[in-house]
Order: structure tokens, then C-alpha cells, then sequence
């Protein structure tokens, strides 16, 4: 069935609006506050379905998250080793970057963890990550066609790799980057073509060092994270048809 709608144009946009916070520096805050030393306060957090299976992941593990009547979010961290084994699969609905950034992070943990989805999720790549974080000593595994879930049995000694990825994916990189955390050694991570940086600013936001060239990241495992205040900024994509909108007008 073929759906067609007709438009009639209006005279003016006008109006303040509020925009929405962004996805990937919510789901980013929330996982580093999590294990960070002290509380982390997260104004601007996005709750959407994706961003809110991150905090019910951590809440899962035992992570005290606090949200307010302004939906500010506090995050009581626990430190790199301080979450507690989850009872249940840890269900992320539909949310990828949730499951590739968590399975980084749950390969350092001395706790086994098996991460699920929705049906959608559950035909996303996960070999992209469990390959990679393998390399790293992580025993990890996936359906036979390389999809959820992601089973991680924890325990695992983790040393640090040097990693080109063969396709450019900030979620793949931000996964590498967060088992490094949890290395011997350091874990560097190559991409012939830039992807975002969403996750390499907040660890040097949170105290974290990095070292870092136009094509590459490193990161020194054994060290701390530390609390911060962070304002999440609004979601351009979500913005783009209000400034599209207010653009064309007449007035």
C-alpha cells in the first residue's frame, strides 16, 4: 500500500523549544559515571527506550542511579571493579551501542554476564566486537551467526592489543576502549577513516589519559575514573527539522 501526504505550507515558525538530549553522550555518561569514583551528576539525559536499557543494565548490577522531578540523573559510581554479577540476562531492548559498549566493559569484570535484545537486536553483527575483545584473552561468544546474545564469562585476564579496524564504527572502537580500561599493558585502536569521539572526550573528561593522533587512540589500562558533573548537549538530528523549518519560512 502506497501512503501520500500533502503538505500546505504555513506563514511562520515560531516558538522555544527544548531538544532533546543526545543519544550517544547519554548512553556514554551513564556507563563512565557508573563506574567512576563519587557521584556523577548527568543533566540533559536523554530518556529514551535506548539510553534507559543502559541505566536499567547498571541498576541491574547494582549501581544506585537517582533521577529527579527535572529528569537530572545521579549516578552513585562504584569504581572500575565495584558492580555486583547481574542475576538476569541483561535485556537492552534495541539498543546496539548499549550492547557493543557494555560487552567492552564486562570483559574486564570478574563475573559472567550474558547481554540479550529485542528480535531486531538480536540480527545485529556482534563478531565486529567479540573477535577483537577475544584477542584480548575475553572469552566471548555469540550465536553461530555471529549475532545476540552475548555471552561473557568474566574472569579473564585482558592485555591490552593494537587493533585496525577493518570497517570505521565508533561503537567498535568505544567497546575496544572501555575493555581497555581494564588491560595490562596498552590497547590502541586504528581507524583509516574518523568516526566520532563521543567516548574519547568523556574519558579524558572523567580524568582518564589518552593518547591521541589523527588515526589513532590509546589507552593505559589500570587506572581510575573520576566523577564529574556533565551537561548533555541537545540532539542536533533531532533539532535539524525545527532549524529546516524555521529556515524556510516566510517570517
Amino acid at each position: 500500500m502506497t501512503l501520500s501526504f500533502s503538505v500546505t505550507p504555513g506563514g511562520t515558525v515560531q516558538g522555544r523549544l527544548q531538544v532533546p538530549g543526545d543519544k550517544s553522550i547519554s548512553h556514554r555518561a551513564m556507563i563512565l559515571g557508573a563506574i567512576a569514583e563519587g557521584d556523577t551528576e548527568i543533566i540533559g539525559f536523554l530518556h529514551g527506550e535506548d539510553t534507559l536499557a543502559t541505566l536499567a543494565a547498571f541498576r541491574d548490577m547494582g549501581v544506585s542511579i537517582k533521577i529527579d522531578d527535572a529528569g537530572h540523573v545521579r549516578v552513585r559510581g562504584v569504581g572500575l571493579m565495584g558492580l555486583s554479577a547481574p542475576r538476569k540476562p541483561l535485556y537492552l531492548g534495541n539498543s546496539g551501542t548499549s550492547m557493543r559498549l557494555l560487552a567492552g566493559m564486562l570483559a574486564g569484570q570478574p563475573f559472567p554476564s550474558e547481554l540479550t535484545g529485542d528480535p531486531s537486536l538480536s540480527r545485529r553483527p556482534m563478531a565486529r566486537i567479540a573477535d577483537p575483545l577475544g584477542a584480548m584473552g575475553a572469552s566471548i561468544t555469540t550465536s553461530h551467526q555471529g549475532t545476540p546474545p552475548v555471552r561473557i564469562r568474566g574472569g579473564d585476564a585482558l592485555s591490552g592489543i593494537d587493533y585496525e579496524m577493518p570497517v570505521a564504527s565508533a561503537q567498535v572502537k568505544s567497546c575496544l576502549l572501555l575493555a581497555g580500561l581494564f588491560a595490562r599493558g596498552q590497547t590502541c585502536v586504528r581507524e583509516s577513516v574518523p568516526t566520532r569521539d563521543h567516548t574519547e572526550r568523556m574519558l579524558m573528561g572523567f580524568g582518564y589519559p589518552l593518547d591521541r593522533t589523527s588515526d589513532r587512540v590509546c589507552i593505559q589500562g589500570g587506572g581510575s575514573l573520576r566523577a564529574m558533573r556533565i551537561t548533555v548537549p541537545g540532539d542536533i538530528s533531532s533539532a535539524a527539522f525545527f532549524l529546516v523549518g524555521a529556515s524556510i519560512a516566510q517570517d
